[in-house]
């Protein structure tokens, strides 16, 4: 599987009183994670429009384990499980000085024919050609 890894800071304006990261604020930096993903095999959100393609979350889940305190240092491993159909990424959130587990999650996203406005049902061409050329041929 093709993993990536993306450190993160937990800064002030993303805490409460308590110095706890609020909830809302991990989708976020799983976003920040995400992105760096999908450039690292040079198939980030522009390169996808300039090939045609949308590819909108349609599912996302969050585990809280562990929260995020303001200041602590955070590692969110992304890896990519499905891509024949959809893009499913899974991610782990950890301490970075620790290793500790402190969040985990998915996002799926589908690839919307920009020219139909349509759902593909198989990824795009370009999705395989992008990851091959970065991870080599891919299982299954």
């Amino acid at each position: 599987m093709y993993t990536t890894t993306t450190d993160i800071l937990v800064p002030f304006h993303d805490v409460d009183s308590m110095h706890v990261a609020w909830h809302g604020h991990y989708v976020k930096y799983l976003e920040v994670a995400r992105c760096e993903f999908l450039e690292s095999f040079d198939y980030g959100y522009q390169a996808m429009k300039e090939s045609g393609y949308s590819w909108p979350i349609i599912d996302m889940r969050i585990k809280y384990i562990k929260p995020l305190h303001f200041g602590q240092r955070v590692r969110v491993q992304c890896t990519l499980r499905e891509w024949e159909y959809r893009l499913k990424i899974d991610y782990v959130i950890s301490d970075l000085a620790t290793g500790e587990r402190l969040t985990k999650g998915y996002t799926i996203q589908v690839a919307i024919d920009m020219d139909k406005n349509e759902m593909c049902f198989e990824s795009p061409a370009i999705l395989l050609q992008q990851l091959t050329q970065k991870c080599g041929p891919l299982p299954g």
